[in-house]
């Protein structure tokens, strides 16, 4: 079963329509349905793979519901109405539990979803008119992994040991003038008509029909990349035998191979698994 929750806007939907789409959750419902939170693409397509060739022969029952924002999932997942969810990456969960103050937390890491440059004008990063504009995520830590992205090709210079929290004020340098535009990240497909260029996430710019192997302008490298998508749940439920049957499958070389040949490179299947998620 798969539904689908769509926000007004990031941070804004009742609680009560995620507790409605969820049907009261799995607890409600006796315990054994999983409940998964997911953006459609591509946890939402991963997660349907296992739904509908992996779970049963698991012994698990996986009901899926899909967000279109990235706060309602975690809002959902503290509250319960929600036994998991798939979107994030541990850089975000962590700044999501500091300034919201929830307690969740990573169960194991699945795939990279690189985050790419795209634009409509120009092919080459190092060809950026002066004075071009840029959009970025405007969350915390997306907008810290833009910048990064940008910077390194030098397009802009960041503060030494700044990391995921930069923010446009830590800009040193600007070669090109560039104007860095911060926009919701559902947002940022449609903005290509408006900017030069845009830093989106990976889900977004598949729902968008973008490559992000084909079409990006520039794409982040996996290696040692901590942006990895990470199954989370509310602290103390990790060892769910749910939780740990769906991790299972989420790891395995049948939902490698599916990844592998459905997305071609624009989503990467990771090898580790560990339980921090680190």
């Amino acid at each position: 079963m798969r539904t689908t929750v769509i926000a007004a806007a990031a941070g804004t939907l009742a609680l009560g329509l995620g507790l409605t789409a969820c049907g009261g959750g799995a607890k409600g419902s006796g315990g054994d349905q999983l409940v998964v939170g997911a953006t459609p693409t591509p946890a939402g397509e991963v997660l349907t793979y296992i739904q509908e060739h992996l779970a049963k022969k698991a012994g698990l029952d996986l009901k899926i519901t899909e967000f279109t924002d990235y706060v309602t999932p975690n809002t959902a997942l503290q509250e319960g109405s929600l036994d998991a969810n798939l979107y994030q990456h541990t850089p975000y969960l962590t700044d999501f539990n500091a300034s919201k103050k929830t307690d969740l937390v990573p169960v194991t890491e699945v795939y990279l979803p690189p985050m790419g440059v795209y634009a409509k004008k120009t092919e080459d990063i190092g060809k950026l008119r002066r004075g071009a504009t840029v959009a970025v995520p405007n969350d915390t830590t997306n907008e810290g992994r833009a910048l990064q992205l940008l910077a390194t090709k030098g397009v802009i210079g960041l503060k030494k040991g700044v990391g995921t929290t930069a923010t446009p004020e830590d800009i040193t340098a600007n070669p090109k003038k560039l104007t860095v535009k911060p926009l919701d990240p559902a947002q940022l497909p449609r903005s290509l008509d408006d900017v030069d260029a845009a830093v989106i996430n990976n889900n977004y710019a598949l729902d968008a029909g973008l490559s992000p192997k084909k079409d990006a302008i520039l794409l982040e490298s996996p290696k040692h990349n901590p942006y990895n998508n990470v199954l989370a749940v509310k602290k103390g439920d990790e060892d769910d035998p749910r939780v740990r049957k769906l991790a299972k499958l989420l790891t395995s070389p049948e939902v490698r191979r599916f990844i592998e040949d459905k997305y071609q490179g624009s989503v990467l299947p990771v090898d580790r698994t560990p339980a921090d998620g680190n």
